[in-house]
Formats: structure tokens, C-alpha cells, sequence
């Protein structure tokens, strides 16, 4: 039996997870082995180690990482105590193949543990790009030290074997956040709305905002734009609402979630959530009228949903995206009228035919089928593929 170890850091990606872990679950001829960390045990986040027990998951080992302290410093101490910890924990587990997703800083220590103990690891969602943020390198970093690519489109499988990636271990299965979208029974507007206590409006924007590591001075100036836009549209169209979800732990997450407790203190029919959980924030955006800020959700799934994004700014500049996607810089004015365009008739009609280029929603299936059958044999050994 091949024993499959999972890392976990974060809620969106373990939402994006979900699938890939039920698959491995019920196999029998793979083993689950799952470690959860970082923000998952953080209260300003939800807490949402809860949401994975009773997703019926056996957590094999938390990881608890994260002080008061979530400046770059305090992260970075973060980042030491996980490399410390998951060293006992993996050379305990001595896992066949270790599985991680995406481009967070609390993934790069699992891939670091994985590589010092000849591991072979696997990385869901290499090769794209986001700019603004430490994500660019951490991702890259994680690929590097991978043995096993499921990147979610043709482009970025070609970026990895330009990267030195062995095209036999690279495999394009399409993004996992798509089989939630297929798979999960999402709950109607008015369901919905009556189990957040939300009043019913003409206009529903779901914002989600992460810092911009990269650039924190620009951070500032795009988000305090966004919402003075939104406010703006507030005040000219009443029937309005604003739900906001909290931001990821990263440096800058205070000051937006300090900013973001003002604007609900301030502002009438605005709404904030620590986090929606999965099957709740897919249900609001096929309900919204449109989901602005930087989340790569706005990018790779609300365009499934033919839904428009406002995507604001430095942090998913980079990533591949569909015609529903418009982008803004921090420009109050020029955000006001991409709102504004997210209500016009014309234009929505027109996305009506926007295919998804994130794959059919069969991703996890085919990725635990791969982490199955593929031979690891010699797998460690990784010369660099001169394409």
C-alpha cells in the first residue's frame, strides 16, 4: 500500500484539497496520511482544523507554528519552528510520496523536510506567476524540489519543463477548485442569505483582499481605494451589499484587517467573515453580483461561473485569465467604473460563452490515479531537462 502524506496550511487550500484527499481516502490501495498547520489552528482565521474533522478527515499530526507576532520576523520564526517539527513528524511517518498545493510560505518547509529526506514530493499549481507577492518565489522554490508537477494548465506545464522539469513527470489535470464547483451542492441566493443573516439587495459584492508582500506600500493605496470605490457605488446605488472575507496571515494582515473593522463599524449593509468554508463561498459567488479584490479564486473559479472579477492591483499580476477578469490598479475612479460594468446587461450576456480553461472538474480523480500508478523508481534523481 503506498502511503500518501498531505500538507495542509491554509483554508483556500484546503478547500482546493478536498477532492484529491477524498479520493485518496477511499482507495485501497493508497493510505492517507494528513498534517495540518499554520492558519488552520489560528482563531482570527476560524479555526478551521474544526471544519476538516468534521469533513471526516483522521488528522494525523498538527502542527502548531503561528505566535501573536505575524510581522516578517514573527513568520519567518513561524517558518523555523514548522522546518523543526516536521522533521520529527515526517521522519516518523516516512511517507512514499509527500503532497503539497500552491505557492503559501507554510508549504515551503514541508518541501524542504521532503527534500533532506529524500521524500519524493508532489506540487499541485507550479508554474504560474503572481508578481506582487513572496508566492512567486515560494512556488518556484516548491517546484524545484518537486519530483511530481500538476500544474492547471498547458501554459504553465510548459513553463515547468522550461524550468528544468522532466515532461514525463508533468502532468496538465486542470485546477481542483473546479471539481468543488462540479461536486459540492451549492446553496441557492435566498438559503444562503437567510443562513448569513444577509439581507437580500440589488447588488452583492463578495471582496476578498490579501496582502501585497511585495509591494506593502502599494498594498495600502490599492486596498483603501477598493473599498472607498465600493462605498462610492454604496452611496449612488443604495440597495448594496459589501460581505467581506478576512485576508490570509502574511505580513500586512493586520493593518487591512484593522481597516477592514473600521469600514463595517462605519458603513451600513457591509458584512465580514473570518472565513464562508467552501461549499458557502462558492454558494455567494454564484449568487454576487461580482467578486472583487486579489484572490486567485477570482481568477482560476468565479470565471466558471461566468461571473465577473475585479481584480485589483500587484498580487495575481501574471496568472492567465478569461475576458471576465477585468483589472484595476489603485485607482479609485477607474475601480468605481469596473463596478459599475459588472452591472451592465451587455456586457454579462457577453461571458455567457467564456469556456473555462482550468480544466472539467475530474482533476483530483485523475491526480490520485498519477500518485498511484506512477513509478518511483529513480524518482529522486533529477537532472535538469534542457528543452
Amino acid at each position: 500500500m503506498r502511503k500518501i502524506c498531505v500538507y495542509t496550511g491554509g483554508r483556500a487550500e484546503y478547500g482546493l484539497l478536498y477532492w484529491l484527499l477524498k479520493e485518496i481516502q477511499k482507495d485501497k490501495e493508497l493510505e492517507l496520511k494528513l498534517i495540518v498547520s499554520g492558519s488552520h489552528l489560528d482563531e482570527s482565521q476560524g479555526y478551521t482544523i474544526n471544519t476538516i474533522e468534521k469533513d471526516g478527515f483522521k488528522i494525523d499530526y498538527k502542527i502548531d507554528i503561528l505566535s501573536e507576532n505575524k510581522s516578517a520576523v514573527g513568520l519567518t520564526k513561524s517558518m523555523a519552528s514548522s522546518l523543526e517539527q516536521l522533521s520529527d513528524v515526517l521522519f516518523t511517518l516516512k511517507p512514499d510520496i509527500g503532497v503539497v498545493l500552491g505557492d503559501r510560505y507554510e508549504i515551503l518547509t514541508f518541501a524542504q523536510t521532503c527534500m533532506m529526506l529524500n521524500i519524493p514530493l508532489a506540487h499541485i499549481h507550479g508554474g504560474e506567476a503572481t508578481e506582487g507577492v513572496i508566492d512567486d518565489a515560494v512556488r518556484h522554490s516548491v517546484s524545484k524540489m518537486s519530483h511530481i508537477h500538476f500544474p492547471s494548465t498547458e501554459l504553465y506545464k510548459n513553463r515547468l519543463i522550461k524550468m528544468g522539469e522532466n515532461p514525463k513527470n508533468v502532468f496538465n489535470f486542470g485546477a481542483p477548485g473546479i471539481d468543488n464547483i462540479k461536486k459540492l451542492t451549492l446553496k441557492n441566493k435566498s438559503e444562503l442569505f437567510k443562513e448569513l443573516n444577509l439581507p437580500i439587495k440589488d447588488n452583492n459584492f463578495l471582496v476578498t483582499y490579501h496582502p501585497v508582500t511585495l509591494y506593502p506600500e502599494k498594498s495600502k493605496e490599492e486596498y483603501t481605494a477598493m473599498f472607498k470605490a465600493l462605498l462610492h457605488f454604496k452611496q449612488e446605488f443604495p440597495s448594496t451589499n459589501i460581505i467581506i472575507t478576512m485576508p490570509n496571515i502574511e505580513q500586512g494582515t493586520k493593518e487591512i484587517t484593522n481597516y477592514i473593522n473600521n469600514f463595517l463599524k462605519n458603513n451600513s449593509n457591509v458584512f465580514v467573515f473570518k472565513t464562508l468554508g467552501q461549499t458557502n463561498y462558492l454558494s455567494m459567488v454564484k449568487a454576487c453580483t461580482a467578486v472583487i479584490g486579489n484572490s486567485s479564486s477570482g481568477i482560476v473559479e468565479v470565471p466558471f461561473f461566468k461571473k465577473p472579477t475585479i481584480n485589483i492591483g500587484e498580487r495575481q499580476r501574471g496568472r492567465i485569465g478569461c475576458k471576465s477578469i477585468i483589472n484595476c490598479s489603485n485607482n479609485e475612479l477607474e475601480i468605481l467604473s469596473a463596478i459599475k460594468q459588472t452591472t451592465n446587461k451587455v456586457w454579462l450576456d457577453s461571458l455567457k460563452n467564456e469556456t473555462c480553461i482550468y480544466g472539467n472538474g475530474d482533476t483530483s480523480l485523475k491526480i490520485k490515479e498519477m500518485l498511484k500508478k506512477i513509478s518511483l523508481k529513480d524518482i529522486l534523481y533529477k537532472p535538469f531537462f534542457d528543452c
